[in-house]
């Protein structure tokens, strides 16, 4: 696919760079690849470190590479370059694309590098273009699996940056997608007492302790499922409309077989409708946590670790009719409406009332944070081509 021969040299680049998102050791090297590619494509480039907020030593260049068209109108474009940890068991190396049967394989490969390719392959093109109407910006930015607080969320609430609309790069191709689900994410400490497992009359196993309170945890996750948003599920999902989810992802308990642990930790993921308010999701969750705490019998506290709500954009917005039109021109065909039934960084552009949509290169089948995360070199296209429809139409079908 000869077409996209500058994209795929891009992300093999920006793939072999390590930028796990909990160690943050690649992220300077990663970003200044894309200032590179930015200065030698006549883009404009700066970045936004999310240190400054943070203040604990790790930097977090977020980097923005804009194509001024001296126009009043800007849209924004939104990838991020964090990825999750690879764990084990991957079939190639995780950290080099390899190109195989129209896929190109490697950590981030879709989620979310490809984005950036896209992006900055689709700037480099209009960037030859002396007639373009709006101004493009786009926001490569760091620590979206981990929140966002010093990505997108440091770049537009504490840097100021705006623009008239967004279209963020971190979804897949098989919707437009309006809105994403908001998070809950937070840890239960269940105290027991340590003992020795010969003399477990001694002790209180914090294990059966916390079974008992996650079981209590059964009926919350019943009403949370009830919940029903107005937008669209995905093609493909279970449920016509995207839903409210509730799972149990980790527990930490215990050093050795023959020593009953004394505490156990139990930490859980609770999705929220697009539409749905993160305090009032907040409240419903600790009133019945301490419902379950006392109907248990445990000794239990929680702590909310991340939280934010989703987003929903009207489909009847100018900027949303336009990008429909585009993704029509650029796929030969409509896609449906939906909602994420995942969360990204679009909440941060719809809490400062900048209207959002979504559309990408992370189709379900590309195994995004699991092993063998792949790409379809036919997305990376679609989305490079997407954009560069965008960037060539008038001020008024952004901000009319």
């Amino acid at each position: 696919m000869s077409s996209i021969d500058y994209e795929i040299e891009l992300l093999s680049k920006l793939v072999e760079v390590d930028t796990v998102s909990t160690t943050k050791v690649g992220y300077d090297k990663c970003a200044s690849i894309i200032v590179d590619e930015a200065k030698q494509n006549s883009l404009d480039v700066e970045i936004l470190n999310g240190e400054k907020a943070a203040k604990d030593g790790l930097s977090r260049p977020n980097v923005i590479v804009t194509l001024d068209s001296k126009s009043d109108v800007t849209l924004l474009l939104e990838s991020h370059f964090d990825v999750v940890p690879p764990g084990e068991g991957w079939k190639r190396p995780p950290f080099k694309l390899i190109i195989e049967d129209g896929k190109a394989y490697g950590r981030g490969a879709s989620d979310n590098k490809s984005g950036i390719a896209a992006a900055l392959g689709a700037m480099r093109q209009l960037a030859k273009n002396e007639n373009l109407d709006i101004n493009i910006k786009l926001l490569a930015s760091v620590d979206e699996e981990i929140g966002g607080t010093y990505g997108i969320d440091y770049v537009v609430s504490d840097c100021g940056v705006r623009g008239d609309a967004a279209l963020v790069l971190d979804s897949g191709p098989e919707s437009l997608f309006l809105g994403a689900s908001g998070i809950i994410w937070a840890k239960i400490l269940v105290e027991g007492k340590q003992g020795h497992a010969g003399y477990p009359f001694k002790a209180k196993n914090a294990i059966d302790e916390a079974l008992r309170l996650i079981s209590e945890f059964k009926s919350y996750k019943q009403e949370v499922e009830k919940k029903n948003s107005i937008l669209k599920a995905p093609p493909d999902s279970p449920r016509d409309r995207v839903w409210g989810r509730f799972n149990v992802t980790m527990i930490k308990a215990g050093e050795t077989e023959n020593i009953i642990p004394g505490t156990c930790e139990i930490r859980f993921d609770r999705r929220l409708l697009p539409e749905e308010p993160v305090a009032e999701a907040e409240k419903e969750l600790i009133t019945f946590f301490d419902s379950a705490k006392k109907k248990s019998g445990c000794n239990a506290s929680l702590q909310i670790t991340n939280k934010f709500s989703g987003y929903l954009t009207s489909p009847d917005l100018v900027f949303v009719q336009t990008v429909s039109k585009m993704i029509k021109k650029t796929l030969g065909t409509t896609l449906p409406m939906a909602g994420e039934l995942g969360g990204n960084d679009g909440n941060f552009f719809a809490k400062h009332n900048i209207p959002v949509v979504c559309f990408g290169p992370i189709r379900t089948d590309t195994r995004y944070h699991g092993k063998d995360e792949f790409v379809h070199l036919e997305d990376l296209k679609n989305a490079r081509d997407l954009v560069v429809n965008l960037g060539k139409v008038k001020r008024e079908e952004i901000k009319p």
